[in-house]
């Protein structure tokens, strides 16, 4: 007797692949979701991962329990969801508040600075960002513009502090970063879960 075709798929789609399968996001978009999970996720606990947030975000999207407004950038709204997620995980655990009324100077200095040793990494990590650090300086020891963009970013400053900084247009910023992003790329630093 013939064997019927098993008419159940156990695999299991994460919601980014799901996402990218649907077009919900492409590959460069899924990128700079995943870059933005990662700043949103630090000083969370551990538990709660880059990862964890990202999933969470497309999965309510896919959903349907959260909906983009008309003129959106998809970008831009799964920040906003993400963003969104983080601050519900600090109601829960009666953490730091994001966002909110404005307060004075010496309080933002405070909360910033508690966030930032909230958000520091063990020696393990620092040690394993360091030496990706390094990997990625090697990949563009010819290139003095992207150097210093790199330089600039693991010093804090922002653009206009790292354009000043290298003595770059907008044009010659945005054309460094887009020749660093496409070298990237194609060395597959798409920051996948290994």
């Amino acid at each position: 007797m013939p064997r019927l075709p098993q008419l159940i798929d156990y695999r299991v789609l994460r919601p980014t692949e799901t996402a990218l399968a649907l077009k919900v996001v492409t590959d460069l978009e899924l990128l700079r979701l995943k870059t933005l999970a990662r700043w949103y996720a630090r000083g969370l606990l551990p538990v709660v991962t880059w990862e964890d947030l990202l999933q969470e975000a497309l999965t309510r999207i896919l959903v349907g329990s959260r909906q983009a407004s008309a003129g959106v950038p998809t970008v831009a709204f799964i920040a906003g969801v993400m963003r969104s997620l983080r601050s519900e995980h600090w109601r829960r655990i009666g953490g730091p508040k994001t966002g909110g009324a404005a307060s004075s100077g010496s309080a933002d200095r405070t909360k910033r600075q508690v966030e930032r040793a909230d958000s520091l990494p063990g020696p393990e990590h620092a040690l394993v960002a360091q030496q990706e650090l390094e990997s990625i300086r090697r990949l563009f020891c010819d290139d003095r513009t992207a150097l210093a963009i790199i330089d600039g970013l693991v010093e804090g400053l922002t653009v206009t502090e790292i354009r000043l900084a290298a003595g770059l247009t907008e044009t010659e910023y945005a054309s460094a970063r887009k020749r660093m992003r496409r070298l990237l790329l194609r060395e597959g630093l798409t920051c996948e879960p290994k």
